[in-house]
């Protein structure tokens, strides 16, 4: 028993060692920093380098790092719950054998026979029902906890941006403004505006969203998956930025006044 328990453990290990190395690989390739991760899943920064590092004994229980798992893959436009389902967390179910099975059949009498059918009989439906009724707790636990972590990531990424939004005319069309860049999303994907040199956006947008955004002199725009990104400029013909899962940035400037 403690043999497979340290032979588990060491899966555990290896298995999150792998999901932190790729998870690594993708952020690294979106540009983007632990810090920035860490404020669009509000994960500590120490827990995310715990799993790029795969270090377990630095995380909480499994099912906690397999919540983690899944919020920080779809953080940079991943599948969560296919990469969170990989990591094993160990719960399994043990059968014993019944004793009695094991003694002499001359010792057993007809009415012997008959008390030890009717004790079975009971045990089995009562371990039965017992053994159905904790599964069912534990499946319940463990996917009410994924939902409910998912749910507290995203009020507190709403309630983030309620506190810090800008004003409204910030991103509303203008047509005094010589740049002007529609964006619409086709998958979910990372984004960052800087219109004059100054940050007006940076977040992750939801498969279907269309944002405007204007500049005076010069637009930037910065997708990590710029195969679901569609760019507008100046009401023209509205284009890819680029490959899927690949990062891309597109600079939109002014046409110099003659």
């Amino acid at each position: 028993m403690k043999e497979n328990k340290i032979h588990f453990q060491q899966e555990q290990a290896n298995k999150l060692e792998e999901l932190g190395s790729y998870l690594r690989q993708c952020r690294t390739q979106q540009s983007l920093s632990l810090e920035e991760v860490t404020a669009l899943t509000r994960i500590p920064a120490r827990l995310l380098h715990a799993i790029e590092e795969g270090r377990l004994e630095d995380l909480p229980e499994p099912v906690y790092i397999q919540g983690f798992i899944k919020i920080f893959a779809e953080a940079l436009g991943l599948n969560g719950a296919e990469l969170a389902s990989a990591f094993p967390t160990g719960i399994t179910l043990e059968y014993k054998k019944n004793s009695w099975r094991r003694l002499p059949a001359a010792q057993l009498r007809p009415l012997h026979l008959y008390l030890i059918y009717i004790f079975v009989v009971i045990c089995a439906v009562s371990g039965l029902s017992l053994l159905v009724r904790r599964s069912a707790v534990r499946v319940v636990t463990r996917e009410d906890y994924l939902q409910q972590t998912a749910n507290f990531v995203e009020l507190s990424n709403l309630q983030q941006q309620l506190e810090t939004v800008e004003p409204v005319f910030n991103n509303s069309p203008s047509q005094n403004k010589p740049v002007q860049v529609d964006v619409t999303l086709q998958e979910r994907s990372w984004i960052r505006v800087v219109a004059d040199g100054k940050t007006e956006f940076e977040d992750i947008l939801p498969e279907g969203t269309q944002r405007t955004w204007v500049a005076e002199e010069k637009l930037i725009i910065r997708a990590g998956n710029a195969g679901g990104v569609l760019v507008e400029f100046n009401d023209n013909i509205s284009k890819r930025m680029g490959a899927p899962g690949a990062v891309e940035e597109l600079t939109f400037a002014a046409n110099p006044r003659s």
